[in-house]
């Protein structure tokens, strides 16, 4: 196994996201303004099955460390890269929770903000990855996972009402006249879609593309090789837990 290759550092960047989208969209769904105490095992839930479609077929969407070390003991994972897994899944979650701990120092637009950005950026990865034309496998639940997505994204967001929507804030706020805080609804998504965007095409599930293709596919064009299947994300595993 090459350590140093993409084929093990891929599935290792796949937990480090995936454990920052489950520990954040719990203790967004944690907040004092959710209304329920069932709101954040809800939304850890819909977030794992989202997760599933994204990184699955990757690292197993594992996201705990607990599963990682199970899979050690039944050799379903070798040492090294369970070791990489624990390093990456903690680092993923002191960087939701650091997140979250500077959060309220913004004020209500701020807490919005972090919120409607982290919700489309999670929403982003999976929507790209169930729709993308080089995947195969589960790709006859992508519909659900990015169901699963969005309602993580809604019970995440409740300083927000969770949008993840610039178009869905913008109907309402001309109807009603009301537009306090209207930005945090473009603002927040745009930026979230993006670097969720960018991360995947060039990160987690990257394309041998050149600039040339780039900027055609920007004017709408078509090259040849544009539907060429993208580089294997890493080498099939066998546990398959997806679960917390």
């Amino acid at each position: 196994m090459k350590i140093l290759g993409g084929r093990f550092w891929r599935p290792v960047l796949a937990e480090a996201v995936g454990t920052l989208v489950l520990v954040g969209v719990v203790l967004g769904a944690s907040a004092p303004a959710a209304p329920s105490p069932l709101q954040p095992a809800l939304a850890g839930g819909l977030a794992a099955a989202a997760l599933a479609c994204c990184f699955g077929h990757v690292s197993g969407a594992q996201a705990n460390p607990a599963l990682t070390l199970a899979g050690l003991c039944a050799r379903k994972l070798d040492a090294p890269r369970a070791a990489a897994y624990l390093l990456a899944q903690g680092l993923g979650a002191l960087l939701a929770a650091g997140a979250f701990r500077l959060v309220p120092v913004g004020g209500h637009a701020g807490q919005a903000l972090a919120m409607e950005l982290f919700g489309t950026f999670q929403l982003a990865l999976t929507i790209f990855a169930a729709e993308d034309r080089g995947r195969r496998e589960g790709a006859g639940m992508g519909g659900l996972a990015v169901g699963c997505s969005l309602a993580a994204g809604g019970l995440a967001g409740p300083f927000s009402g969770g949008s993840l929507n610039p178009a869905r804030s913008l109907g309402p706020a001309i109807v009603t006249g009301i537009w306090d805080d209207h930005w945090v609804y473009w603002v927040g998504p745009v930026i979230g879609g993006a670097v969720g965007g960018l991360l995947y095409d060039f990160v987690l599930f990257p394309r041998p593309r050149g600039m040339a293709e780039r900027l055609a596919i920007l004017k709408g064009e078509k090259p040849a090789e544009a539907d060429s299947p993208p580089e294997p994300p890493g080498e099939p595993l066998e546990l398959k837990t997806q679960a917390l």
